[in-house]
């Protein structure tokens, strides 16, 4: 029961980021550009508290941080920019789909050989994510937006590749975000920036909370979870987001956000949970 409540837990806090930067970008209260700069500084002193309370060293200089920290940084600024025009629901969508779809792609490139099921899954996840791509008049609509979210999910897979090795992933995800402050504030500022105080408590939240403690929350369960549970359990996320979007923030559930999203997650959870291939297997 417990590992249950720390897991929806979790979901609910990825699903969250989705909502606070829409709410906060959409209302005018914050500029994207603020909305991340701020999102990352909030995160790593979270991180770094949490680290200094476990106990343990902020490996800032170690091998592959800088891979790390930039693609956490194009991942912020995809995300952020991405929310001036897409609704939560879809954004999350998009992010996960691509998430999953480029890391589906390096696994095959390494000569991971799929099965028919993993390409079935894939192909049928492709679709849907082409699905929400798509120019229409409707939620799904902006390509910029849609654009920008794409360019949030590569760096989010590359960022995700790059620390699967980590043996503190604590340690690895808090000097990644305090890497990333000077790569965002060289990328990010400029003119246009403005930040009310609501805008800036969103940011913190989504930074300190559900960013910063909802990383830490999800690094306490993952070991705990069997298998191909862990990919599984995150096709939860858009939904929340989807839902999250519609209740809170009154935006339109479309019949193709339905639709994308019934291709994209069922054809994730067709991948993920296919049989591993034996190594003799021809």
């Amino acid at each position: 029961m417990r590992l249950a409540v720390l897991t929806t837990l979790t979901m609910i806090a990825f699903a969250a980021n989705s909502v606070l930067n829409r709410l906060a970008v959409d209302s005018g209260a914050i500029d994207p550009s603020s909305f991340a700069m701020i999102r990352v500084t909030a995160g790593a002193i979270a991180l770094c508290m949490i680290l200094t309370v476990r106990g343990g060293s902020l490996p800032v200089f170690a091998r592959g941080r800088l891979i790390g920290a930039a693609s956490l940084a194009a991942y912020m600024i995809g995300f952020s920019l991405a929310y001036v025009s897409l609704d939560a629901g879809l954004g999350a969508l998009i992010l996960f789909g691509t998430v999953q779809v480029v890391m589906f792609g390096w696994s095959a490139f390494r000569g991971a050989a799929p099965t028919r099921r993993q390409l079935t899954g894939a192909g049928i996840a492709f679709v849907g994510l082409a699905l929400a791509l798509w120019p229409t008049d409707g939620a799904a609509g902006d390509v910029m937006g849609a654009a920008l979210m794409v360019i949030a999910g590569i760096g989010w897979a590359i960022y995700t590749l790059a620390g699967k090795n980590s043996t503190d992933p604590l340690a690895t995800t808090a000097a990644n975000f305090v890497v990333a402050i000077p790569l965002l504030l060289v990328l990010l500022v400029g003119a246009g920036l403005h930040a009310a105080p609501s805008g800036i408590a969103l940011a913190i939240a989504s930074g300190a909370v559900t960013s910063g403690l909802g990383y830490a929350l999800w690094y306490t369960v993952l070991p705990q979870l069997r298998g191909q549970t862990a990919p599984v359990i995150q096709l939860s996320v858009p939904i929340i987001a989807i839902a999250s979007g519609a209740l809170l923030l009154g935006e339109s559930v479309t019949v193709s956000v339905i639709a994308a999203a019934i291709l994209v997650l069922g054809g994730i959870a067709l991948t993920v949970t296919a049989p591993a291939v034996p190594a003799d297997h021809k």
